[in-house]
């Protein structure tokens, strides 16, 4: 059996996995977690870069032993848009600055001065939000960038930097950046010339399934000298998700997490003017595919009400949750006002009052507010998707930490009035591990590779239910996502 292994880094925690397959299955096995919370250094919110760099390391060294001493690759994806800079001799000079730092507050409408928010659509392809590359870079240029700064690397081609010394940019996470020429996929000189960006910072763009080396002879040493082979997956962690996602033809994906990324896989981009002001964007997906989906605020904003209360399980709470009847409110999951507030619960309970509905203290109530309304932010995004491509979504496919949340998954059936597939949890992974696996000639395509997940982990299946009291809500929320 082939050894990949799979480093996953989401925002604060990170996993190691081994992935292994035979002829007909696929098996991924973690090594090693590890934190790396976010902290104020220098004035800004920013990773410890040492720490994850540390993780990986044992992380490496754990799947070396777990593979009895055989590794055929091993490749990282991360979340987006944030980056870190080296100079000319590799060495990184500060750590990364967090997506939800407040460096951004007001760049967008200093970048819309210079270069009008249309003009960056039409461009790029790429949905608005503050946190894209595209602000974060402005206002590093603006606050002054180090002297000796010679490359610009996110975070999953800084791993790879770690791990052998390339210095390229993977093309699905290069996306995130609202930075690329649609049509091209290059970085838009255009752009960085207009706002005055460093385009000298910016690496050469490589494909998902690229093999960018061997591990540094520092990292060999860990792994029994062996000289293994680093692979840039689908860099972006929803891309190599949707990788890992054996999609049916006119399904929706729903990548659930902190975020939720909603979307259908394409052939091509979609990029018009009222695709831009739904706020659609054009990732890149695996093996020249595209991601045409939206963001949407996910359970990031149950995960910080449930920082509020303290001894609240998880599963107990759900459970609670599924047995209250009827529904209680309704917020706008992707209102501004839930990106990174002082206290969730409160800003939770002051929409709620601002709307005219009540707003319960009570948790198992709150999170119903919160689940439903997700659900229901679903329904209106598949409707949107179904608007701009002039395609019925059929279905949605949940994966993620998220496509365990059952009550979640029967809400979004019901929501959405569709049927709604669940798993695999690790999709991410599975994704990663399928790409280096066709990266070094074990398996064939993407379509084969999906056709191992669906044999290894077969999903379970959601059917709408209460029909008629879930078309109430969508008319109800429908009034409270128009007035936010």
């Amino acid at each position: 059996m082939n050894g990949h292994v799979a480093i996953d880094l989401g925002a604060g925690s990170g996993r190691v996995f081994l992935g292994r397959l035979d002829d007909t299955r696929l098996g991924i096995e973690e090594v090693h977690r590890f934190q790396y919370a976010p902290g104020r250094v220098d004035g800004h919110l920013r990773w410890d870069a040492v720490a994850i760099f540390d993780g990986i390391r044992h992380g490496l060294a754990g799947a070396h032993v777990a593979s009895g001493g055989t590794l055929d690759s091993v490749g990282a994806d991360t979340w987006g848009v944030d980056y870190g800079l080296l100079d000319e001799g590799g060495r990184l000079l500060e750590d990364p600055v967090c997506y939800r730092d407040e460096r951004t507050d007001g760049i967008m409408e200093e970048v819309f001065r210079r270069v009008p928010r249309d003009e960056i659509f039409a461009r790029t392809g790429i949905q608005f939000h503050q946190l894209n590359t595209l602000y974060q870079l402005v206002a590093h240029v603006k606050a002054g960038l180090p002297a000796n700064a010679a490359r610009l690397l996110l975070m999953p081609d800084l791993c790879h930097h770690f791990l052998c010394g390339n210095a390229r940019s993977e093309a699905t996470i290069a996306s995130t950046t609202q930075m690329l020429d649609v049509k091209t996929r290059q970085w838009d000189t255009e752009i960085f010339a207009r706002l005055g960006l460093p385009l000298e910072l910016m690496a050469e763009i490589v494909p998902a399934g690229t093999h960018l080396g061997e591990v540094r002879r520092e990292l060999a040493a860990d792994l029994g000298g062996d000289a293994v082979p680093v692979v840039a997956p689908a860099a972006h962690d929803t891309a190599s998700a949707v990788a890992g996602t054996p999609l049916r033809d006119g399904w929706a994906f729903v990548s659930s997490g902190t975020w939720s990324l909603v979307g259908v896989e394409r052939a091509t981009p979609l990029v018009s003017p009222e695709i831009a002001r739904a706020n659609f964007t054009n990732e890149g997906g695996a093996f020249g595919t595209v991601r045409f989906l939206k963001n949407v605020m996910g359970l990031w904003l149950l995960e910080s009400c449930r920082k509020e209360w303290p001894g609240q399980e998880w599963d107990a709470l759900l459970a609670e949750v599924d047995r209250v009847r009827g529904f209680v409110g309704f917020v706008f999951p992707d209102s501004h006002r839930f990106f990174n507030p002082e206290s969730m619960v409160r800003e939770v309970r002051e929409a709620l009052t601002e709307t005219d509905q009540p707003a319960p203290d009570d948790p198992v109530l709150l999170a119903k507010v919160l689940l439903d309304s997700l659900a229901l932010r679903y329904a209106s995004v598949v409707g949107t998707i179904e608007h701009l491509t002039g395609r019925r979504v059929a279905g949605l496919h949940i994966v993620g930490g998220g496509s365990r949340n059952d009550y979640l998954n029967q809400a979004a059936a019901s929501a959405t009035g569709r049927p709604v597939l669940a798993g695999p949890v690790e999709a991410t992974v599975v994704g990663n591990v399928l790409v280096q696996a066709i990266a070094t000639g074990r398996l064939a395509s993407l379509e084969e590779g999906r056709r191992m997940v669906a044999a290894t982990y077969p999903p379970r299946r959601f059917e709408p239910r209460d029909e008629e009291a879930w078309a109430e809500a969508r008319g109800r929320y429908r009034e409270i996502e128009m007035m936010t």
